[in-house]
């Protein structure tokens, strides 16, 4: 540590460099870690609110539960703990009066029975009480500016819907999600409210102390685990997968990097070492200092990078889909240190080589 750290101060110049490349390599992985979350999190937050155990979506729907639709008498097919019908269909919304293009907002509509469990957590203004009565994602207010008693008109057709809510975490496939009576999602699908077969919905959730205790009666449906549910989302994985490669390859660059700076370091020095060896000192010691030097090195850099990450998280606006994850950062920090660490042994192999009469000479 001792050697490690006064060479450090002695070179400020050219160990500055080396953690200057290290902090922006890493802020990029934070920050692309934030993004690739935040983007993962508006897929499903709306999902995750339910904190279900499964749904039921139709066998042709592949899944997709744009695509199911079944009688609201189904749910008495379905033997579980708790059930719950939901309506989902994806719309078009601008304020009442407003005709430009920038006006118009992607929402996700959700018909829902407000006496089950799926009906959100209200944190400002009141629940829905009537039909074309919604009550909106928070992210409308924050990033649009809709306000509670704001009329909204849907694309397409003469329906209004005026916000008396705001609930938050209530995003779904990234819109925003309006929740509303069961019969005023039918208008918003149908453009008519089904006056037989009791209506039509989407999906049912269920909790049920176990998943394989569900019972459904009716073949045409088909239980599928909340984790599956979302594995499904429309361009879910495939964005996982991309980000997580992205982020992976990044830190093995960045190990890379490190580990080129510290072996061209460590032949610079080469001289230096054999006199050190010549002197008695152990090729143990001179390569513990160099493992040590590109943990400090390391250590400072990423920590400089998570700290303007943060930072800029601070001033980003709230259209950008960023949320930060405490349990990934901390995980990233480490990954980063210790493939940084693990590129040096290169350079303690190069120590160990070194003659040190040829070195002086």
């Amino acid at each position: 540590m001792f050697l490690a750290w006064n060479e450090i101060k002695y070179s400020k110049t050219r160990f500055a460099l080396i953690i200057g490349v290290i902090v922006l390599v890493s802020y990029l992985v934070y920050f692309l870690t934030g993004l690739a979350y935040g983007l993962a999190q508006d897929n499903r937050t709306s999902v995750d609110k339910w904190e279900a155990d499964a749904i039921v979506l139709t066998d042709e729907s592949n899944a997709n539960i744009g695509m199911s639709m079944m009688p609201l008498g189904e749910r008495d097919q379905v033997d579980a703990d708790e059930v719950a019908v939901l309506g989902q269909a994806p719309n078009v919304i601008r304020r009442e009066g407003e005709t430009s293009e920038e006006a118009k907002i992607n929402v996700t509509f959700f018909g829902i029975d407000p006496d089950e469990f799926i009906m959100p957590e209200v944190i400002e203004g009141e629940a829905f009480t009537d039909n074309y009565e919604v009550i909106a994602d928070i992210s409308l207010q924050e990033e649009e500016g809709i306000e509670l008693g704001d009329k909204l008109t849907l694309a397409g057709s003469d329906i209004e819907v005026e916000v008396v809510g705001f609930t938050e975490d209530a995003k779904f496939n990234v819109a925003p999600v309006l929740y509303t009576t069961i019969a005023t999602y039918q208008d918003v699908r149908f453009e008519a409210i089904d006056e037989s077969n009791e209506g039509r919905i989407s999906a049912l959730v269920l909790r049920n102390d176990s998943v394989s205790g569900i019972d459904v009666e009716n073949d045409d449906l088909v239980v599928y685990t909340i984790s599956e549910y979302i594995e499904e989302l429309p361009g879910y994985m495939a964005q996982l997968l991309t980000f997580g490669l992205m982020i992976g390859f990044l830190i093995v660059i960045a190990a890379v990097v490190i580990g080129i700076f510290m072996y061209v370091l460590t032949v610079q020095k080469s001289s230096m070492f054999g006199v050190m060896k010549a002197q008695g000192i152990s090729t143990g010691y001179i390569s513990s200092s160099v493992v040590m030097q590109t943990f400090l090195l390391s250590l400072m850099g990423t920590l400089t990078g998570l700290a303007l990450t943060v930072l800029t998280a601070y001033f980003l606006p709230a259209t950008v889909p960023y949320q930060s994850n405490s349990y990934f950062l901390i995980g990233i920090t480490v990954l980063l240190i210790l493939f940084a660490v693990i590129g040096a042994f290169f350079s303690v192999r190069t120590i160990v080589k070194i003659d040190p009469l040829e070195a002086i000479d």
